[in-house]
């Protein structure tokens, strides 16, 4: 499955935010994601409740504007494998990010696309909000 929005801020500080896997819970997602801690090429999402969830971070492509992770372990949901990929694409001078996600069990893809939907609407708001704030 696939979600894209367009962003009303340039692609380098779209890439510039998603490719800083270390700070999700500052630059991206601060209203799920409460702390992230970074081991090796393992990141660990703590979330406001207390969950922790474990990613291993697969590539981060500046090049291609593309970082690939994959959900290991401490999941909400009963999944058996989670690959995602964020991609950044300038698009006649908007920004795209593009957020797909592969998994299984297939039954639960539409749980996966309602949480995916929310997310890229959060993240969206929270890097135009970051732009305009520095803008003042």
């Amino acid at each position: 499955m696939s979600v894209e929005t367009i962003v009303d801020v340039p692609a380098a500080s779209v890439w510039d935010a998603i490719a800083d896997v270390g700070a999700v819970h500052e630059r991206l997602l601060p209203g799920r994601v409460s702390a992230t801690e970074i081991d090796g090429d393992l990141r660990i999402l703590t979330m406001p409740n207390g969950a922790r969830i474990r990613e291993r971070i697969v590539a981060i492509d500046h090049d291609l504007r593309r970082l690939a992770y994959s959900v290991i372990e401490g999941q909400a949901l009963p999944l058996t494998y989670h690959h995602a990929t964020f991609q950044v694409v300038e698009v006649d001078g908007r920004t795209g990010v593009v957020w797909t996600t592969d998994l299984l069990p297939h039954a639960l893809a539409g749980a996966v696309r309602a949480r995916v939907e929310r997310g890229i609407v959060e993240l969206k708001a929270v890097l135009e909000a970051a732009r305009k704030a520095a803008s003042r």
